[in-house]
């Protein structure tokens, strides 16, 4: 366990946190299958094109990390046990996390399924300074879910951000007042939020290698060489100028899935099953968050990597798996996909919540002399479907035409 800290007596005023759920899907899993603890776990997609989500540390001492191809990380690390994400799953131990956060303080800003800043500085007459909620907050996530996480403590949410990376796996890194600068200066570039590779090698050419090379270039010069924004953007956080609050009600934007397939699929109905498993999984995802989206965008990927993507609005927001699916079939109606597509995927936007009154349009359906409101007799069986699956599976009930699971046009690769 890291519990390198900052010294300093004010460090009561470094009161933002920023907690990281370590590893998560693979902690997940190593958590609920005893058998694969201290072995290297990888989730992600397992077949020939997918991409590594999470990687176990004892994974990542091979090399492997997030976002690296599938088939590079089996190379790297031969004897990893290779697993598909499970999503529902992931979903109830952050709820559960995130739970525990919201009891310490209702000034949490979830960022995304494994991670959250928290701003404690009104609880520190019950919890006592940055040091000790982090503290709190970690016993908590590991007595009470089972998990570890990392935390950073800083005056600031980057710097705090900054810290909980620094503080991986299992740690707690404390930033004090007045040791920012000390602490900032000396880490490379990169650790700046914005700063990719194309951006790094721009300045480069500046002699610029370490965030202190940033703070000491003059601003117009940053200005000059990546423009105003993104100059200006550098230049603060050089300096820890980070004046954001932690905000409490992040909306959801949108809600999607993508798959890379296998191998190209240019048949219209192949592609047409793999587009309905990806709608029926981002239907039940809108109903777990309680939303419903108007808008829905269909995303294809060509074999020379160029993407098309197509969007309709809807004239009442769904979360039902037939009408996501109709109008993908539409959209699907003006992509060439003759060309084969190495990638499709399916995005929901323009979310309002479920509860959300709309203009009623009703389509009635016939059954002997009383009309029944077709709309709401789908979301009768949806809800339906969603209570078999979390008793049972989500493979405990399908849409009949994903049945014929060996006959799928990209089966996944065996480990």
């Amino acid at each position: 366990m890291n519990d390198n800290v900052g010294r300093g007596d004010d460090a009561v005023d470094a009161s933002i946190l920023h907690v990281d759920l370590d590893a998560f899907y693979a902690s997940v899993e190593q958590l609920l299958e005893p058998s694969l603890r201290g072995r290297p776990v990888i989730v992600g997609g397992i077949a020939r094109r997918g991409v590594v989500c999470a990687a176990s540390y004892e994974a990542r001492a091979s090399g492997v990390h997030s976002a690296m191809p599938t088939a590079q990380a089996r190379r790297r690390c031969p004897d990893a046990v290779f697993l598909t994400p499970r999503m529902s799953v992931y979903g109830e131990f952050s709820e559960r996390v995130m739970a525990i956060l919201h009891e310490i303080t209702p000034l949490v800003e979830q960022l995304s399924i494994d991670e959250a800043f928290l701003d404690v500085g009104g609880s520190r007459r019950t919890l006592g300074d940055g040091r000790a909620a982090a503290a709190h907050v970690r016993a908590r996530v590991r007595d009470e879910v089972g998990l570890t996480a990392s935390v950073g403590v800083a005056t600031t949410k980057f710097l705090a951000k900054v810290a909980s990376d620094k503080a991986k796996p299992d740690g707690l890194l404390v930033i004090d007042p007045g040791r920012e600068i000390e602490f900032l200066h000396p880490l490379p570039v990169r650790a700046l939020w914005g700063v990719g590779p194309k951006t790094a090698t721009k300045l480069e050419r500046f002699g610029v290698t370490s965030v202190g090379d940033v703070a000491r270039l003059p601003l117009e010069i940053l200005v000059s060489a990546l423009g105003s924004a993104a100059g200006t953007h550098l230049h603060d956080l050089s300096r820890n100028d980070d004046p954001r609050p932690v905000v409490t009600d992040r909306e959801v934007k949108s809600i999607g899935h993508e798959e890379t397939f296998g191998d190209d699929l240019d048949d219209r109905a192949d592609i047409e099953r793999e587009l309905l498993r990806l709608a029926d999984s981002v239907a039940a995802r809108l109903r777990a968050a309680h939303v419903r989206a108007r808008t829905i965008n269909l995303k294809a990927r060509y074999p020379d990597f160029s993407t098309v993507t197509r969007a309709r609005t809807l004239d009442r927001p769904t979360d039902a798996a037939p009408t996501i699916m109709a109008t993908v079939r539409t959209l699907l109606d003006q992509i060439d996909h003759r060309r084969g597509l190495r990638l499709v995927g399916i995005h929901c936007s323009s979310l309002c919540a479920d509860d959300q009154p709309v203009q009623e349009t009703f389509a009635f359906v016939e059954t002997g002399s009383e009309p029944i409101d077709a709309q709401r007799r789908q979301a009768d069986i949806d809800r339906t479907v969603d209570d078999v699956r979390r008793r049972f599976g989500k493979n405990a009930v399908r849409p009949a035409a994903l049945l014929r699971g060996e006959d799928r046009p990209n089966p996944p690769m065996r480990p």
